[in-house]
């Protein structure tokens, strides 16, 4: 099964690079543009198959030398036996992965919540922390990061704050990130120099489209407010503040950022609709009987899925138990390494359980 299923995926490639190559589909933007998507996702799982079939050729060959007669080849051939059924190995298994059925989510924009859970002004200072690293992470890939509500401290930090970030695979590389973050530092307000614990809350939800979510006509009230806060003159004399109650599910959307009451009800249209997604999505996993746990649970000191400790310059992950101790860079939005061995992590994870054919069904 998964032989047939890789030559077709083969023919596939094949096809597609062909079209793309006519005047009809070069004349077509819109066709061209879906086909050029669709090589691409073929192109890792047909490369990788096309060094397969080559070292079975190779490990053929090699084997026939140790079964001749031509002694002095032998050596040889035995040595680059073992290298290439290595290969062998190491190509099956990355193929295994590489035609995991893909999260449909994954080349999304996000949605970016983060809360500032226990410790206080500490834990909202974190926040800031938090979500300027997100930012950087952002900037360094090229994607756009816009605030759609935030709730600011006096002390430059966040009790919440909502972004949206844009860009082709930012679901895919941020998604891991949901859960509660801990850490831990003498805050600078501390005389005593007593080392703090505080937490974070950060969910990862990719962009809703409203095609996608099925909201009827009476299940949304929309309340206006006067904002408060800083922002000038126009905050408290005019009811620009929105607030979305989705009656069927409770949830709620406050956004006043904006100046203007429409701008606002659209950034928060955007919340809410991305919060209903996935709930959405959650009560499918569950009714397929995946079980995982909440996204972001209390805030509590004891649910972390990381730690941020700044006397010992160190960022642990606890779901893969892996430590690096680059603190401020990482905090500098260098992600990479350990987003690179959660993708990795996941994705084996996934693999467990599954015969070699059924990835690909």
């Amino acid at each position: 099964m998964l032989l047939e299923k890789l030559k077709e995926l083969e023919k596939k490639y094949g096809e597609l690079s062909n079209l793309l190559a006519t005047p009809e589909v070069i004349s077509d933007q819109a066709r061209y543009q879906r086909y050029a998507r669709e090589l691409a996702s073929l192109k890792d799982i047909v490369k990788v198959y096309s060094r397969l079939k080559k070292i079975e050729e190779d490990i053929k060959e090699n084997r026939d030398v140790l079964e001749g007669k031509d002694e002095e080849l032998k050596p040889l051939a035995k040595e680059e036996l073992a290298i290439i059924e290595k290969e062998k190995e190491e190509l099956s298994e990355k193929l295994k992965i590489l035609l995991l059925p893909k999260d449909p989510n994954d080349e999304r924009n996000i949605i970016v919540e983060i809360r500032a859970g226990a410790g206080g002004d500490e834990s909202a200072l974190f926040a800031a922390e938090l979500f300027r690293m997100y930012s950087r992470y952002a900037e360094r890939h090229g994607w756009k990061t816009e605030v759609l509500s935030s709730n600011a401290t006096g002390l430059n930090g966040y009790k919440e704050i909502i972004a949206m970030i844009e860009g082709r695979g930012a679901y895919s590389r941020l998604k891991y990130e949901s859960g509660v973050h801990r850490v831990q530092r003498v805050p600078e307000t501390e005389a005593s120099g007593r080392r703090h614990t505080s937490t974070v809350t950060v969910a990862v939800m990719p962009e809703a489209q409203e095609v996608e979510v099925n909201v009827k006509d009476g299940e949304l009230r929309v309340d206006t407010f006067r904002a408060g806060g800083h922002g000038g003159q126009n905050v408290n004399k005019v009811e620009t503040a929105v607030r979305i109650t989705h009656i069927p599910s409770g949830i709620v959307v406050n956004c006043q950022d904006e100046k203007s009451q429409h701008k606002n009800r659209q950034k928060a249209m955007k919340i809410l609709l991305s919060r209903l997604l996935d709930k959405k999505m959650r009560e499918q996993r569950e009714k397929i009987a995946i079980e995982r746990k909440a996204m972001v649970g209390t805030g509590d000191r004891s649910e972390k899925i990381r730690t941020y400790n700044f006397p010992q310059n160190r960022v642990t992950d606890h779901r893969i138990t892996i430590t690096i101790h680059r603190l401020q860079d990482f905090l500098d939005g260098d992600l990479e390494e350990l987003i690179d061995q959660l993708t990795a992590h996941y994705q084996m994870e996934a693999l467990k359980g599954i015969e070699t054919g059924a990835v690909v069904s």
